[in-house]
């Protein structure tokens, strides 16, 4: 199934390409940026085409959003909603740095969050972060996730084994208005 369209105020919301790539590479080899992904910055504009190409793919139990803004199709980042067991889902976004500190991080997850419990039937949302990553956990707690577990040694990533925080939200518990925060 391919992602929907997504509107904001500010943003379109598309399902990612195999030809954003080019756009997203600028994030995927940013050293800084990618220390908290799952994998280490990209070496080779290649290694993103690959990449990109196995996110967007369809059919493989998750849903990809390009994020896009200023009428622009240029991706500046995404926003996945990975399929779990039956009525939950995990989210996961990453943003170019350029972007970051203007709220477009936030209103694109908010409204992937909005459309999982809406659209796609979901009770409960989830994120994995990295203990470390305060960004991300500012931006969760903005979004009124709760803090539900910490794991200890879950990831062998490029930086070493790391823990993971888990957030969790309830459909019963989802409260944003997209004007309140423009």
């Amino acid at each position: 199934m391919s992602a929907p369209t997504l509107i904001t105020a500010r943003l379109i919301l598309r399902q990612l390409r195999a030809g954003d790539a080019e756009a997203l590479f600028a994030a995927l080899s940013d050293a800084d940026l990618m220390t908290w992904w799952s994998s280490g910055p990209h070496q080779s504009l290649a290694e993103t085409e690959a990449y990109v190409t196995r996110n967007a793919a369809e059919g493989q139990g998750w849903l990809c959003w390009a994020i896009t803004a200023d009428g622009d199709d240029l991706a500046l980042g995404w926003v996945i909603l990975m399929d779990g067991k039956p009525g939950v889902g995990e989210i996961g976004y990453i943003l170019r740095r350029d972007r970051w500190g203007s709220g477009i991080a936030r209103e694109a997850v908010a409204r992937v969050v909005e459309y999982g419990f809406t659209d796609g039937g979901l009770r409960r949302i989830f994120a994995d972060t990295d203990p470390e990553n305060a960004g991300s956990i500012a931006l969760l707690d903005h979004l009124g996730f709760q803090r539900e577990g910490h794991l200890r040694g879950e990831w062998d990533t490029h930086i070493g084994v790391r823990d993971s925080l888990i957030f969790g939200l309830l459909k019963g518990e989802w409260r944003y208005d997209e004007k309140e925060e423009m």
